[in-house]
């Protein structure tokens, strides 16, 4: 039934934290009120450790698709982040693409959702402030939930799923590596 429910469904996070436990992945459940903005988790998350989030889902006119992963508090130059990427006229998606492609609400923006991403549409950019820390956070498909992992295991949970990461950096606004 797992199986099927991944191939022919959108995850759910019961999924996802079945899927990090079958590939063991040593991650840790925070349940808290619904988070839609950094405010929200700052004010509301309590004590949690690692670094924390903030996730752009972004298109452009050609209907490209991108996921930029960055800790809470950077400032990003959305002008200058789709120049160094050469998506021109990037702006935030909708939520019928966040739905359509990822299978989340707004709000839950998370690379976890990638795995609903069976086509590989949305390219995934991973800020090295990120990729650089030991934990981090992010929602399990829903904002009344946080995972805490460690970055390398989150890592390998998304290479081993078939996506890609771009590691950003927001200090020369240029993609410092490919994985």
């Amino acid at each position: 039934y797992f199986l099927i429910n991944i191939i022919l469904f959108m995850l759910t996070k019961t999924d996802l934290f079945e899927l990090l436990s079958v590939k063991n992945k040593d991650f840790q459940i925070h349940d808290h009120d619904p988070l839609f903005t950094v405010e929200d988790s700052e004010n509301l998350r309590g004590e949690i450790k690692g670094a924390h989030t903030k996730n752009l889902f972004l298109k452009n006119k050609k209907n490209n698709f991108f996921l930029f992963s960055c800790d809470e508090n950077a400032k990003v130059d959305l002008k200058l982040f789709s120049k160094s990427i050469d998506a021109k006229n990037l702006s935030f998606a909708n939520a019928e693409y966040l739905d359509q492609f990822l299978g989340i609400k707004p709000g839950s923006v998370s690379p976890f959702a990638l795995l609903n991403d069976k086509h590989n549409v949305v390219e995934f950019y991973l800020d090295e402030k990120l990729f650089n820390s030991e934990l981090i956070n992010f929602h399990p498909l829903i904002n009344t939930t946080t995972i805490s992992i460690k970055t390398s295991e989150f890592i390998n949970f998304l290479l081993e799923n078939n996506k890609k990461i771009h590691i950003f950096s927001l200090d020369s606004y240029s993609i410092i590596k490919s994985l």
